[in-house]
């Protein structure tokens, strides 16, 4: 089945992880034995390859670089300046990586529609479509930037990351959105947009869904009934979403789903974490909705976590083809199965682009 991936950081890979994802999973891995400078070193699950074996021909790939003030214990980029170049270099990345036939990048219908074209086409080699996505504004110096951003391709934003950020508080931290948070939704809902709410803590949701009136999906996040956490979604916010339209896309970091995690301890054998869990997650959406309309795959995978950090059943992203039986067992029609797996994110972007 054709996948859509609502969120995956391969830029950053590139980049700060220096790997080569024209490469197969197991060259990397090779490649990265023996070293320690990262947890996951060894044990990622994602490359351009391993995406065409499991027809995940369409993606949201990011842009994302944390801006961290004096004190802060969080990694990240000493200004917004140095955090705005790290983010360009990644562009440069994407693009070098259209220049030879990898990846192709979506930002409007005419392009998306003969993308899915395209991949019917089960002959030639294609490349792997991405929208452009930018996690965390810290990088956005000033609104002119974001225009810039725009113009180079930019098509969603989440404003907030973990901690507290220039524009809005993200995961464990807790406070609203102030006046430059309403100055880049005021501009967001200008370009047109997708607002990304993932990330955004408690207080800076509600105060984004009291001002923004614009297009908002949710790439990578999971639900607080099966983890009591401040990154995932309460039944409430699931709810707003639903009544926006939204699309929300379920992430795969182990943490995020099962309970009591710890850290660097726990493994996903031991914590009996699977690919079910995420249709758990699935179908709670489904049950809130009433319909599979509001849920989708965002998988997050190799987000600064490998193999040690992913469901035990799930080797590379290719594995994601296990997911449409596993939804077939709970009853999911080939309807519902095709909505979840691709063609929400989709009908999202038609809406929102037409």
């Amino acid at each position: 089945m054709f996948i859509f991936d609502a969120h995956l950081d391969l830029a950053m890979n590139a980049l700060e992880w220096n790997r080569d994802l024209t490469w197969t999973v197991e060259e990397i891995r090779k490649s990265e034995k023996g070293m320690t400078d990262k947890p996951d070193r060894g044990n990622n699950t994602v490359s351009l390859p391993a995406m065409q074996k499991g027809n995940i021909g369409l993606c949201v790939a990011t842009q994302i670089a944390r801006y961290v003030k004096k004190g802060s214990k969080l990694p990240g980029w000493n200004s917004p300046h140095q955090a705005w170049a790290q983010t360009q270099g990644q562009l440069t990345w994407y693009k070098a990586m259209e220049e030879i036939g990898e990846m192709a990048q979506i930002t409007n219908l005419d392009q998306l529609r003969n993308h899915l074209e395209l991949w019917k086409n089960e002959d030639a080699k294609k490349p792997i479509g991405y929208i452009l996505s930018l996690e965390g504004a810290d990088s956005i110096v000033t609104m002119e930037h974001l225009e810039k951003s725009y113009e180079t391709g930019l098509r969603a934003i989440g404003p907030a990351h973990y901690g507290p950020g220039t524009y809005a508080h993200g995961t464990d931290s807790v406070g609203g959105i102030g006046h430059k948070g309403k100055e880049l939704l005021k501009k967001i809902e200008e370009l047109n947009l997708i607002l990304d709410a993932t990330h955004l803590c408690d207080m800076s949701f509600w105060e984004t869904m009291n001002v923004y009136n614009g297009p908002v999906w949710a790439s990578h996040n999971n639900c607080r009934k099966f983890v009591d956490h401040n990154r995932q979604f309460a039944d409430e916010q699931i709810k707003e979403l639903i009544n926006r339209k939204a699309v929300i896309g379920i992430a795969l970091d182990a943490w995020m789903m099962v309970p009591n995690w710890v850290r660097g301890k726990s493994t996903p054998k031991g914590m009996g974490v699977t690919l079910d869990q995420m249709v758990d997650n699935i179908d709670h959406i489904c049950q809130l909705a009433g319909n599979s309309l509001y849920v989708g795959i965002g998988t997050d995978l190799d987000g600064a976590f490998g193999k040690e950090q992913s469901p035990d059943d799930l080797d590379t992203i290719a594995d994601l083809q296990k997911v449409p039986s596993l939804l077939a067992q709970r009853g999911y029609s080939k309807n519902d199965i095709e909505n979840i797996m691709h063609l929400n994110f989709i009908n999202f972007l038609e809406r929102t682009w037409s």
